[in-house]
């Protein structure tokens, strides 16, 4: 088996705006995988809140070149990913896992949700983002997209205006379903304070309302509001799903947090039977690194797989959802295809036969 990978950039349409963050663009790495004459792809994004930039993916994947030529067939290689990428970035395995499923698909003529038995997803509402902007512009953007055919709707808080935001959000879009997304931005008291102001509006979940590693503020919360609490940055892998159980309503599963689709099921499992309800996420990534979430929609009881929604170029096609409903095409493996090649690849690495690009670490 063969493994080479190239880099583009990600650019915004606009930039989006977190508690934590603001971002306008990001870099990722198609990671490919051959065997018969047949590819599979995958892709990484760069993220400095996962610590993942150029150079790691670089030196990740070009640790992995040997090793994964030593296998006969994808099936093997996907029975030891898991341990043969011990210790390298999930993101990166998470991309690796993607190609293989992608590769496994085209092989046997069968798209990836029924490669592993998951539920056929049909069409699948998604929500979109709304950024931490002014109330104003937070208005003129749910009623544009309200518009469009968004009956979801995801919006960013964590700062003094969240109660006008999301009233002009209300406002603008009478009949959505609105979710919340403070980013770990409040305390606990603010949480409680917020969620009470907002019951007025509607809202359907609240996700990470506070910092990530104290799953006693985080169920101290959720006792004290009606609004289901669904952690993101607290619910990485399978391993962290005990200590929820009993805290919360649900978890957001990320298949870049969690190493791909694999430990993604494996996830799903577990919080069913800690009772935990399914949240798909994601983070902003080409259609290529979307694909393989939406495989697994069918589990889920909320879909936040808008990242390639943001762009403004997107290189992938495939998914649809510009109309807020995302549909996979029934093609073998993942379904999506490039719409072409990007004009800003980084130049190949020479030394590196079989290898990917050069980059620079963001």
């Amino acid at each position: 088996m063969k493994l080479r990978w190239r880099g583009y950039p990600l650019v915004l349409r606009e930039p989006l705006r977190i508690s934590r963050s603001t971002m306008d663009r990001r870099d990722a790495v198609q990671v490919s995988l051959a065997h018969a004459g047949v590819t599979g792809h995958g892709e990484v994004v760069t993220s400095r809140f996962l610590g993942l930039d150029r150079t790691r993916i670089d030196t990740e994947l070009t640790g992995l070149v040997d090793r994964i030529a030593g296998y006969p067939d994808p099936t093997a290689l996907r029975a030891d990913l898991p341990a043969l990428a011990t210790g390298f970035h999930l993101g990166v395995v998470a991309a690796l896992d993607a190609a293989v499923h992608d590769l496994l698909g085209r092989l046997a003529g069968q798209p990836v949700h029924r490669l592993v038995g998951a539920p056929e997803p049909g069409a699948v509402p998604t929500a979109y983002t709304v950024g931490l902007v002014a109330p104003a512009a937070a208005g003129v953007a749910a009623g544009r997209l309200a518009a469009a055919g968004f009956g979801v709707l995801k919006v960013k808080a964590g700062d003094d205006h969240d109660v006008a935001r999301v009233a002009a959000v209300r406002a603008a879009a009478p009949d959505a379903r609105l979710l919340l997304d403070p980013n770990g931005g409040w305390t606990p008291e603010q949480a409680v304070r917020r969620l009470d102001a907002l019951a007025r509006y509607r809202v359907e979940m609240v996700e990470q309302p506070v910092p990530a590693g104290r799953v006693d503020r985080l169920a101290w919360v959720a006792a004290r509001t009606p609004v289901p609490v669904v952690v993101d940055e607290d619910a990485a892998t399978e391993a962290d799903l005990p200590r929820l159980a009993g805290a919360v309503a649900g978890v957001n599963v990320k298949l870049a947090k969690c190493g791909g689709i694999r430990a993604a099921t494996r996830i799903v499992a577990a919080a069913r039977e800690h009772g935990l309800a399914v949240m798909l996420g994601c983070l902003v990534t080409s259609s290529l690194g979307i694909a393989p979430a939406l495989h697994l929609a069918g589990y889920a009881r909320w879909v936040d797989l808008d990242g390639h929604l943001l762009l403004a170029d997107d290189p992938w096609t495939g998914l649809g959802g510009h109309d807020g409903t995302l549909h996979l095409t029934g093609t073998p493996g993942l379904g999506v295809t490039p719409r072409r090649r990007s004009p800003h690849v980084t130049p190949r690495r020479p030394e590196g036969a079989g290898c990917g690009d050069a980059g620079v670490a963001r």
